[in-house]
């Protein structure tokens, strides 16, 4: 169906998930502008394609501001009515939260996306209405992260308040890994898209146990959950993403407790609109609090989603931020796996082997690599650094997490230092 209109999207994820929502916008019949402050940094491995080239109209503007994206929402005006817009990015909800108030549009409350985007602001409002989540302190300067590590005890967590896909998140075992992380952390006072960051770290109790996230919409002032999502983490110190399943194979009591913490961490920060990514630890004492992201999930969860139930999860958020009406009642029951390709060592590229492979594993099998020969490539420490992603299909999310680990298993990347 057409629906006469613009459709605006603010910055995006640099994955093939950060062209879903402009995806979206063009099933819909609406015509999309991207907004962006550098056009650059989404571009890919040569021959893949961009949010500029999805989007009907690219306009520059500093997306850091919220009186800037109003200019530019004000500047398509020859393009037609804007009927909405939207972000799938951590590093702009605040500033979309406030510029689609300010436009009159549909969109989650500011405060609201303020908490989300600030893991500080998360953890007070948590901690205030009582949600299970770790012990947590603020240190301004590296002598106080090692005094709140001190007290919370070791092996804790130190991390950027604003910061995603894992980036500066790091166990810390020692007053003397506190201290040169600490240190790492205050080296750039800019974020990974440039926005300046908070002066001082995250000291938090180190969760043992396995991670898990939570995927919801509120709908018609609703909160529907689409299910919970079994994740799989890499080695410490870091906390790499890779792989998820959906959905999840737990037993419905764990899944059931993740799902009322999860809502419950949402009505703390006043989350009102829209989707919501919710990660938590699943600890010997019950689920706990990670983080809140005011959008929806990334990595290959939306697509396991769709895969599995039925439901264009981006496509539906899209349609509510345009004002539209939206369904993510499930029409299929089936499962899905998805596995992160990362490289072993840092340096260049020399060779792939096995793609072909882990795609004879089973029928359906998706190989997606990012990297190929003569790239550089590091050992990953965040979730930026995975390099290609494996997605299997079956009736039984066992069945899929075997599927998508054979196939992992096939490929090798060989990197020369």
């Amino acid at each position: 169906m057409n629906h006469e209109g613009v459709f605006l999207v603010v910055e995006t994820q640099l994955s093939h998930f950060g062209l879903s929502p402009l995806v979206a916008a063009r099933k819909l019949g609406l015509r999309s502008v991207f907004v962006t402050r550098d056009p650059g940094r989404y571009a890919g491995p040569r021959g893949s394609i961009g949010p500029g080239d999805l989007a009907d109209h690219v306009v520059r503007a500093d997306t850091r501001d919220a009186a800037a994206v109003v200019a530019a929402a004000r500047s398509t005006a020859d393009r037609g009515e804007v009927r909405g817009m939207c972000t799938f990015t951590d590093y702009s909800v605040g500033v979309v939260a406030e510029a689609a108030r300010e436009l009159g549009l549909a969109g989650l409350s500011p405060d609201a996306a303020h908490r989300a985007r600030n893991k500080l602001g998360t953890r007070r409002a948590c901690a205030e209405a009582g949600v299970p989540a770790p012990l947590f302190a603020w240190a301004a300067t590296e002598e106080a992260a090692v005094a709140e590590a001190g007290d919370i005890g070791y092996p804790c967590v130190v991390k950027p308040a604003t910061e995603a896909g894992s980036i500066g998140v790091r166990l810390c075992r020692d007053a003397d890994e506190v201290r040169e992380h600490f240190r790492a952390l205050a080296s750039d006072e800019r974020d990974f898209r440039g926005q300046v960051k908070p002066v001082g770290a995250l000291v938090e109790e180190y969760l043992v146990g396995y991670e898990v996230s939570v995927e919801s919409v509120l709908v018609d002032g609703r909160r529907r959950t689409l299910g919970v999502v079994d994740k799989v983490l890499g080695a410490h110190p870091h906390f790499v993403e890779l792989g998820q399943s959906f959905p999840s194979a737990l037993p419905a009591s764990v899944t059931h407790d993740a799902s009322e913490i999860a809502e419950a961490a949402l009505d703390a920060i006043g989350h009102d609109f829209g989707a919501a990514h919710v990660e938590l630890k699943v600890t010997t004492t019950g689920p706990k609090l990670v983080e809140i992201n005011a959008r929806p999930a990334g990595a290959d969860i939306t697509r396991l989603i769709a895969e599995a139930t039925g439901v264009d999860l981006p496509l539906q958020v899209v349609r509510m931020h345009a004002g539209l009406p939206a369904d993510v009642t499930p029409v299929r029951n089936r499962a899905a796996a998805s596995r992160c390709v990362t490289a072993g060592a840092t340096g260049t590229v020399h060779a792939v082997h096995g793609v072909e492979l882990a795609r004879r594993v089973a029928d359906g099998i998706e190989v997606e690599l990012e990297a190929a020969v003569g790239d550089e490539v590091r050992s990953p420490t965040s979730n930026m650094d995975v390099i290609g992603r494996i997605v299997a299909v079956a009736t039984h999310a066992a069945e899929a997490v075997r599927l998508a680990d054979a196939a992992l298993g096939q490929i090798q990347v060989e990197v020369l230092p």
